[in-house]
């Protein structure tokens, strides 16, 4: 598949994707096996980030994303703990979530993990946004590192009090009723493989679990499989996405998409590069979520694929959810 794949091109994909799962009849010799997990969506296609100068109107656009999500059968949405709280300023969250009929699953932070001068402040900041999350309904909150990692990042030097950090906010989380653990994210405190290996062998896993990002692992030169195998017990929330290199959407792409481009475009002295060239892209999405169906069947499933792109966000949504009936995954009937 060319990597100038035009917007034409892709949904003439979906199309097929979807007549595909659509007409495959459910007696066939090879017919996917029964699913359990439960899959939703995140929000950052449709650019629901925390409002700021540069995305003045990511609150509004929440209402777009939970309705085009819900359109397609999704089983449940996450966004930020901040878009969370300016609709419920509003009065007008509760309103969102049954005019759409879709729950409430999971929030994104980003709490500082680098500083320990900032510690008891941001735990504050923590446990406000738990309460959002759990008021309406979510049972989880995804923590990504945040506090930086400039030029001159040491993770050695910092590491112990991100595993400290982690457990401090992991036990106010799970305090509250709801669930938490690690999302690595790219050009964070926690990246590269061996800084998710060294954290999560070091945190106390009975409060803080593992929430990958399998696509962010494999951009990262990961194998994410062999990640997600090697923590399979505490993977108990997931971003899944894809991954290929290519110049759109920050080098993801929709779901069994990866093979666009086989020719890792990452220049990074912290990426292992002949491991990359041995994954060049392209997550293996039906191996980890058959590990997980068979470890964790209530584990949350977010798809998720970053904005800037060739599609509609209600496209993408469409061509993963077309790849997922394939696996053997049920969707509510799209909704015109």
């Amino acid at each position: 598949m060319k990597t100038n794949m035009n917007r034409r091109d892709f949904t003439k994909a979906v199309a097929l994707g979807v007549t595909a799962a659509a007409t495959s009849p459910l007696w066939a010799a090879d017919a996917p096996p029964a699913r359990k997990l439960r899959i939703g969506h995140t929000g950052i296609t449709w650019n629901v980030f925390p409002q700021n100068e540069r995305r003045p109107d990511a609150n509004a656009k929440l209402e777009d994303f939970v309705r085009d999500v819900a359109s397609q059968g999704f089983d449940g949405f996450e966004c930020f703990p901040q878009n969370l709280e300016a609709w419920d300023e509003k009065g007008q969250l509760t309103e969102l979530i049954e005019k759409y009929k879709l729950p409430l699953t999971s929030a994104y932070f980003s709490p500082n993990v680098v500083d320990a001068t900032k510690r008891k402040e941001t735990l504050a900041d923590v446990i406000k946004h738990a309460k959002i999350i759990k008021k309406y309904g979510g049972r989880f909150m995804v923590l990504a590192p945040g506090g930086g990692r400039g030029a001159n990042y040491d993770f050695n030097a910092v590491r112990q009090n991100i595993v400290e950090s982690f457990n401090d906010y992991g036990k106010a989380i799970t305090d509250l009723g709801l669930g938490t653990g690690l999302h690595q994210h790219t050009n964070t405190p926690v990246d590269s493989r061996d800084e998710v290996y060294y954290v999560m062998e070091k945190v106390d896993t009975k409060v803080f679990k593992f929430a990958p990002d399998v696509g962010q692992l494999q951009k990262a030169g990961a194998d994410a499989a062999k990640v997600v195998k090697d923590f399979l017990s505490i993977t108990v929330h997931m971003h899944l996405k894809d991954w290929t290199g290519w110049k759109h959407y920050s080098g993801y792409c929709p779901l069994n998409q990866g093979k666009m481009d086989s020719k890792p475009i990452l220049k990074r002295p912290d990426i292992d590069h002949d491991l990359l060239k041995a994954n060049p892209g392209k997550v293996d999405i039906k191996a980890i979520l058959d590990m997980v169906e068979k470890e964790n069947p209530q584990a949350n499933i977010m798809v998720e694929l970053d904005p800037g792109g060739p599609l509609l966000p209600l496209e993408t949504v469409q061509f993963s959810r077309a790849y997922l009936e394939t696996l053997g995954y049920k969707f509510k009937a799209p909704k015109a």
